[in-house]
């Protein structure tokens, strides 16, 4: 009897011990979260805002991800103190954009360099993450002018605390609804004054003949984004060929053409009119 509970004792304990190891596994399983990754780019608009674009992602079953609706908390960090600027929401596309202009914490430490900290606090689904960036203010003057009939568009990179920058790529382009149309090469390399000039085409159309010139030094380790812009009637203009206004099959239930309006009416009205007529002579039939 005493070997028969033994066994039974024994059988209770490996029971225990299989359903704990059970939980365990369980347990492992429900709180594996998957890492998240975060960029941020700073992009400085001369004579505009001053924002960064943060994107989270993030690695699920071999697949980069894009994570929606991710908070992210942005700092600034100054005198190796954390100062809270704001919050931003990802959309769709795994992207936010939090504005830093007017933000009176958002302010350089003694190098005129500024720091910024996203931070994502982690989810049931997602591990914490951080990214920090460092940058500092450049700033591109443009013009357009004239010689010898034609058309040039020149800019100047500098950095107020050091002067003209040399040897950077700044791109040259002409803005568009979708995508910007290159001018010329597209990139250019400034000279020791920190200046590029390039011709711009004569045949490209614009609204008006106006067109807008954006300077842009992309994805700087140092500085970001820097874009400048400036328009100027050196297009050729756009012959204006809409004819919305017009009586055409296209244009609103308003501006229907006429012979709509006037061939259907007349073809229901003689219809009717027959039918009417062939309804009395009925009613005389009946009546002799």
């Amino acid at each position: 009897m005493k070997k028969k509970y033994n066994i039974q004792l024994v059988l209770l304990i490996l029971i225990g011990l299989f359903s704990f190891n059970n939980g365990l596994l369980y347990a492992q399983k429900k709180v594996k979260k998957n890492k998240v990754r975060i960029k941020a780019q700073y992009i400085n608009e001369i004579n505009g805002d001053k924002y960064i674009v943060v994107k989270a992602s993030s690695k699920i079953k071999r697949k980069i991800q894009k994570i929606n609706g991710a908070d992210l908390t942005v700092y600034t960090i100054l005198n190796d103190e954390k100062h809270k600027l704001g919050q931003v929401t990802t959309n769709v596309e795994g992207e936010g954009i939090f504005t830093l202009s007017n933000k009176p914490n958002f302010k350089p430490d003694s190098t005129e360099t500024y720091t910024i900290l996203v931070e994502f606090k982690g989810n049931e689904q997602f591990k914490k993450a951080k990214k920090k960036i460092k940058f500092k203010n450049a700033f591109i003057t443009s013009k357009v002018f004239e010689k010898d009939s034609i058309n040039y568009i020149t800019a100047t990179l500098t950095d107020p605390n050091i002067g003209p920058l040399n040897e950077q790529l700044l791109e040259v382009r002409i803005k568009r609804l979708i995508n910007p149309l290159p001018v010329g090469e597209g990139t250019y390399t400034t000279d020791e004054s920190g200046s590029v000039t390039v011709p711009i085409e004569a045949d490209v159309p614009g609204v008006d003949g106006i067109l807008t010139l954006e300077v842009v030094l992309a994805d700087s380790d140092e500085y970001g984004t820097v874009i400048s812009q400036v328009s100027a009637p050196v297009g050729i203009p756009i012959v204006h060929e809409s004819t919305f206004d017009e009586r055409t099959l296209w244009s609103p239930r308003n501006k229907t053409p006429l012979f709509l309006l006037i061939f259907p009416n007349l073809l229901i009205f003689g219809i009717w009119g027959l039918i009417i007529y062939l309804i009395s002579n009925l009613f005389k039939i009946t009546k002799s």
